[in-house]
């Protein structure tokens, strides 16, 4: 079998993935890997909601241990978006470690144990390929099965939760125009924020809310306001007009009782050129060449506050190199053990260190550096970041 030609090889691989039922993906991956490449050993390992640990994907209870996105192997090739080779046990074997993603989202990682030497330098290129096989196939699979979410899950997500993830588009997406990441927390047990972002071949839409209260309320707010921008969206409405529908729709249900913040953008992809409507609380800041600001817009009233608002678009531009952090007052207004706020001082800071990490670590490196600020105090509000990194054309 090994010495199938290379292109039939990899082809038997895919249509083998390709042809699985959902649950039995990593089955199928397993038995290709062994009977065309010598694989002695497969795993897949799916990145947790909280992007600390990489969870084993297996019929519950699971055999393996996770492993840490920080300090290992696997978390290396997470981290770097490139395979990872390793020496394994057994004479002459290696395992490498591929990540396992689709159009810059990343879900984990795939890893193979191989023979090495010019064994594995002949089919790490295909391995990768196929990773990338997988991954797809992992999105599409999460419609008919629970396996691959329940394997994210390294502790109980709380209904608000659940509620919310499944409300997002993913963390992260690239294109040639933009890379973009975004990371909420705390990841399980989180309430009210949310992100989304939609591209055509000439715009990209992206969200940022904050939507007020605690947990189930909090969590259908935002889904009702989120799928009423998403209605407007799609029936090809102009921004200013997405936040009027939205905000009817909230008003509509609440009746001013409660509201939503939200932060909205339309890129124009060839120039850079936005529109953005600000209503509420999120904030941007730019990183442009090594200087860190506040992007202040006119604040505008948030959705559902009063019937029938009107908005107004305001007009932004983004040059390519610049790097753009859109926050919650859950990041910049948190709290220390003494008071002090995070503030636009430490936030600067955060985003100055961060600069040489891709646009999909920021978010997790930022909440990082803000669990430390806030010390062991339980967080009482959601804490989003969301980056943008603008290429351009």
């Amino acid at each position: 079998m090994i010495g199938l030609p290379l292109v039939n090889r990899f082809v038997t691989a895919e249509r083998a993935v390709r042809g699985a039922a959902p649950h039995e993906l990593l089955d199928a991956v397993r038995r290709v890997l062994v009977e065309q490449y010598a694989a002695d050993g497969v795993e897949l390992f799916m990145a947790d909601y909280g992007l600390t640990v990489l969870q084993p994907v297996s019929v519950l209870p699971h055999t393996l241990e996770p492993v840490s996105v920080h300090n290992s192997a696997e978390g290396r090739a997470f981290g770097a978006q490139e395979p990872f080779t390793e020496d394994a046990p057994g004479d002459g074997l290696v395992r490498v470690h591929l990540p396992v993603s689709v159009r810059g989202d990343r879900l984990g990682v795939l890893s193979v144990v191989l023979p090495g030497g010019d064994h594995v330098r002949g089919c790490l290129t295909e391995l990768a390929e196929i990773a990338e096989v997988l991954g797809r196939e992992v999105v599409v699979a999460e419609r008919d099965t629970d396996l691959y979410l329940q394997a994210r899950r390294s502790d109980r997500l709380t209904l608000a939760a659940e509620m919310q993830w499944q409300l997002l588009p993913g963390r992260s997406c690239s294109r040639p125009e933009y890379e973009l990441g975004a990371q909420l927390e705390p990841a399980y047990a989180i309430f009210g924020d949310n992100f989304d972002w939609s591209a055509t071949a000439e715009h990209l839409t992206l969200y940022v809310t904050n939507g007020m209260g605690e947990g189930i309320e909090a969590s259908l707010l935002t889904n009702l306001a989120v799928n009423a921008l998403r209605n407007a969206r799609r029936a090809g409405l102009p921004l200013a007009d997405q936040a009027a529908l939205a905000d009817q729709a909230v008003y509509a249900q609440h009746r001013g009782q409660c509201c939503l913040s939200v932060l909205m953008f339309d890129f124009e992809l060839a120039t850079g050129r936005a529109w953005a409507v600000d209503a509420g609380s999120p904030q941007l800041l730019r990183l442009r060449g090594g200087s860190v600001e506040r992007i202040e817009l006119e604040a505008q009233l948030p959705l559902g506050m009063f019937e029938e608002t009107d908005y107004v678009v305001q007009e932004f531009r983004a040059e390519p190199g610049d790097r753009l952090l859109f926050v919650s007052d859950g990041v910049y207004a948190v709290a220390s053990p003494k008071g002090e706020a995070y503030g636009d001082a430490a936030l600067a800071r955060a985003i100055q260190a961060t600069r040489l990490l891709p646009a999909a670590e920021v978010p997790r490196a930022i909440l990082r550096e803000l669990t430390g600020h806030r010390g062991q105090r339980v967080p009482d509000d959601d804490a989003l970041v969301v980056c943008l990194d603008w290429l351009g054309q």
